[in-house]
């Protein structure tokens, strides 16, 4: 192999990795690779220059096409020599440079009779060589050779042609697929890797016929397969069966589970573990299912080979998200692996042990990992952190031992992402551990006296103003948010004021004193901490120990319930159309999402020129509005509440595509067809919409807006208003037929025919539901917008949901039948999770504020139970989110 370039210093430290290729330059080496040329070949010399090349390669280094070609013609003048060491250099050479198509022939011949040589170790390098440069044309010249080599005696021919084949397969399938007979003859060979890569390639070949890859399965699992490695793929092979086919309904058994739990007594151990995490992994898999499983992953965790150990853990702390009671029996192995020298696998143990173990043993668990904690890095501590806050949740009277070995780690050395778990998790407990509110608080007061984030200093900062008044005594945090003022930057001083403030609308014993406080703001150097001051100062009152206005409160700490690109976008209208009237805050649009006016799009039509500038953002309740309001016959309706999605009544591709946007009046609905015409040689007249409301019994029509002319490929729009029992949310079923006059249309001058015919289209069927009448609007902070709404309004009640697929369904089914935005994420099921508690809030028909609770549990049954608890400003809209659910 290659000399070293530079002599090694002895004196070095031996930890330092040293390079024989340190200094190499491509230069120097294509210089060097004139010695291929030499008419007495020097085979030492030639592979280490080979090698300085493929090291090049592998670094990135990029060569010209004259110098990959100079180069590639030199090393074909090497297949005169005879040593085996160099050919095989050679053939790495050559595939790596990767010749083109004309290259390629001037290596051919050589290959092809390496291939056919009697060296076995020529034969199969050949193979692979040839199949990694040559195009589909060659390969059919080569093929009967290739087939031959398949069920060769020699293994190291035969699995250089099969895995030549899985390359081959990517690029020209049609011609891998006939050698399907050689394959399943290699697949019972008594060579480990042949039938391996044999097993491999049978099943690429079937892969995309289920039954196919059924069978093979079947005749194979009968124990004609000696191979680990070939056992290990069947294994995976057999779980895509099991997946696919499912539970037998009678007998209540799967297919094939016989076979995974006989691999558990298999002499390889990675056949057993294969087969034990695929036994794992199945889907409802029950108790006495796993205890094989578990058993095996057991012994593994005694083993003396550390891979063993760590697959073992890794497999049951997965086990232990689902079914933490079928790992309790490996507790005791597992306590053994915290001081294991492998931090990967100490680390998987102790998070393991957090899921599975019992009130009892929390303590001593703790003791453990307080010393284990220093020597890993911080995404293993993350992983321990937030194992010990589902601890915490799970044992909550345990609180006071893991808050307090929180609050020790959050005093230690760590990056960004390592403090910020901890935050988060003291947090968490805070909000859903009452007692441990009060000692959560002072352990986050104590890390913001020496926290090093800005980021993490403002969020505290806002927590303790939220929850710090509520506590018994506030006062003892103000000297911790004051010290923020006169210490910290300038982001953390402005969030040190809110807080301030906080304290002083919410507490009125204290607002001397804080005003005191935020009088010494005034002075400060940056004008946002200056700005929050003088607001405070001026809003809060005079200083005196009396009860700030609750408007106040609402309007300096209140959530708000306006989305921000709403009111950006109004504010920005109103700057530039400026009116004499004051900006009112209640004219800002409260939807979420702004849904698009523009209809569907016509085939064919071509897209904007990127050369073309972005239209202005616009709100869609605006756009609507403005639509609305500038057609006479429904200037009477009132105020807009909600416009719906655009509602496909046609199916893609067809000669007319209409949707229908609902808008929603106090009194009345209001039906907007958009309409597009996507026959070039026709124009419509006349468009109307002719709705039939039977369905539909407490809705009585009131007015129609027709369309005089749809063009081709111009989308227009024609309007059904019905009338509706005020402020309530009535629904029904409307069938729409598209009525029309169609003229014929020369396409070459664009003119139409005077005489028309009268037709119809028959359209989809759209309802009118109870989410239609509430508005997606979140709230910045739940918790809060719930306290204030209080227990006078609140309505409770339970519901079955039935057997449902997964907890995630019964989820999304509730909230779109609502139709509310989710707050704080909780629209997202964590997987495999047996319970969860979903926040909804909106605003319902009529400008009512509503706040939904929703926890859901799913048993073993697949059965969905859900409570739900509702909130709002009438008790009366509290009682109508219940019969929504209850008639759902």
């Amino acid at each position: 192999m290659a000399q070293p370039l530079v002599k090694k210093d002895d004196d070095r430290d031996d930890e330092v990795d040293y390079s024989p290729f340190l200094g190499i330059e491509k230069g120097a080496v294509l210089q060097e690779a004139r010695v291929f040329n030499d008419p007495q070949l020097d085979a030492r010399r030639c592979s280490q220059v080979i090698t300085k090349l493929l090291y090049l390669l592998n670094q990135g280094e990029i060569f010209t096409k004259t110098e990959a070609t100079e180069v590639f013609f030199s090393v074909t003048k090497l297949f005169q020599s005879k040593d085996i060491g160099l050919r095989r250099m050679v053939y790495l050479i050559i595939k790596e440079l990767s010749p083109s198509s004309d290259e390629v022939i001037i290596v051919t011949s050589s290959l092809m009779k390496d291939m056919n040589s009697r060296t076995d170790m020529y034969r199969a390098n050949a193979i692979r060589v040839l199949c990694r440069i040559i195009d589909g044309t060659l390969l059919t010249q080569i093929e009967r050779y290739l087939k031959q080599a398949i069920v060769d005696k020699n293994p190291v021919v035969a699995s250089a042609a099969l895995v030549s084949g899985i390359h081959l397969l990517q690029t020209t399938p049609e011609i891998v697929k006939r050698w399907s007979n050689e394959v399943q003859e290699a697949v019972q060979s008594r060579a480990a890797l042949v039938q391996f890569h044999a097993l491999a390639l049978l099943h690429q070949i079937r892969q995309n016929d289920r039954l196919a890859v059924s069978k093979l399965v079947i005749s194979l699992t009968k124990g004609t397969v000696r191979s680990p490695l070939a056992q290990c793929l069947l294994i995976r092979y057999t779980s895509e069966v099991i997946r696919e086919s499912g539970v037998n309904t009678q007998t209540g058994d799967r297919p094939f589970y016989d076979y995974l739990e006989g691999c558990l007594r298999h002499k390889a151990e990675m056949v057993i573990f294969e087969a034990a995490r695929a036994i794992t992994e199945l889907s409802n898999v029950t108790t006495r299912e796993l205890t094989p499983a578990i058993t095996v992953l057991q012994l593994f965790l005694s083993s003396s080979k550390p891979v063993l150990r760590f697959a073992a853990v890794r497999t049951l702390n997965k086990v232990a998200m689902t079914h933490p009671m079928a790992v309790t029996n490996c507790n005791i192995d597992m306590e053994s692996l915290i001081s294991d020298q492998n931090r990967s696998i100490a680390t998987l143990a102790i998070t393991t042990l957090l899921k599975t173990g019992n009130e009892s043993s929390v303590d001593r668990l703790m003791k453990q990992i307080t010393n284990f904690m220093s020597d890993i890095a911080d995404e293993f501590k993350i992983v321990v952190v937030e194992a010990i806050r589902s601890l915490c949740l799970k044992f909550p009277l345990k609180y006071r031992s893991l808050m307090n070995f929180l609050s020790n780690i959050l005093r230690e050395e760590g990056g960004f992402e390592y403090k910020k778990a901890i935050v988060d998790s003291i947090v968490i407990l805070i909000r859903d551990i009452p007692d441990a509110k009060e000692n959560g608080l002072l352990h986050l007061c104590e890390f913001i006296e020496d926290c090093e984030f800005t980021y993490l200093s403002t969020q505290i900062l806002h927590f303790i103003g939220n929850e710090g008044p509520k506590t018994s005594d506030p006062s003892k945090y103000i000297r911790y948010i004051y010290n923020r003022v006169i210490l910290e930057n300038a982001t953390v001083r402005a969030s040190a004021v809110s807080t301030l403030a906080k304290f002083g609308a919410m507490v009125d014993s204290l607002k001397p004193r804080i005003f005191v406080l935020l009088r010494r703001c005034l002075f400060d150097t940056d004008d946002e901490v200056r700005d929050r001051a003088t607001l405070y100062l001026n809003t809060l009152g005079d200083g005196s120990v009396s009860e700030t206005d609750k408007d106040v409160k609402e309007f300096l700490f209140g959530s708000l319930d306006i989305p921000l690109t709403n009111f950006e976008i109004s504010l920005k209208n109103y700057i530039q159309n400026p009116a004499e009237e004051p900006f009112n805050i209640n004219s800002v649009p409260r939807e979420v999402k702004s849904q698009p006016l523009t209809e569907k799009k016509a085939p064919g039509k071509k897209p904007t020129g990127l050369g073309a500038p972005p239209p202005p953002p616009t709100s869609a309740v605006d756009a609507y509005e403005r639509l609305l309001s500038s057609i006479p016959e429904f200037a009477s309706f009132g105020k807009l509440f909600k416009s719906s999605a655009p509602v496909e009544l046609t199916e893609a591709e067809t000669e007319y595509s209409v949707n229908v946007v609902k808008h929603i009046f106090d009194r009345h609905v209001l039906f907007q067809y958009n309409c597009t015409n996507t026959i070039p040689e026709q124009l419509l007249e006349n468009v109307t919409v002719i709705v039939d409301a039977s369905e539909a019994e407490e809705f009585s029509e009131v007015g129609t807006k027709l369309l005089k002319s749809l063009p081709y490929d111009t989308p227009a729009q024609t309007f059904v208003a019905f009338e509706k029992p005020e402020g309530v949310p009535t629904v029904g079923k409307f069938s729409n037929v598209l009525r029309f006059t169609v003229k014929e249309v020369d396409t070459s001058t664009g003119e139409a025919d005077d005489d028309g015919v009268e037709d119809e289209y028959q359209l989809e069927d759209f309802e009118v539901v109870a989410a239609d009448y509430i508005l997606k609007v979140g709230v910045s902070n739940f918790k809060n917008a719930w306290e204030s709404m209080g227990p006078d309004s609140e309505r409770i009640d339970e519901y079955g949901l039935g057997p449902r697929d997964s907890l995630v369904e019964a989820v999304n089914t509730v909230i779109n039948l609502l139709g509310m935005q989710p707050c704080e994420g909780t629209e997202v099921v964590p997987n495999n999770s047996r319970s969860h508690t979903c926040l909804l809030s909106g605003v319902y028909t009529g400008n009512v504020k509503v706040l939904v609770r929703l926890s859901f549990g799913i048993d073993g049954s697949k059965e969905v139970a859900m409570k739900l608890a509702v909130r709002s400003e009438d008790e009366n809209v509290s009682d109508a989110i219940h019969e929504i659910v209850a008639s759902g």
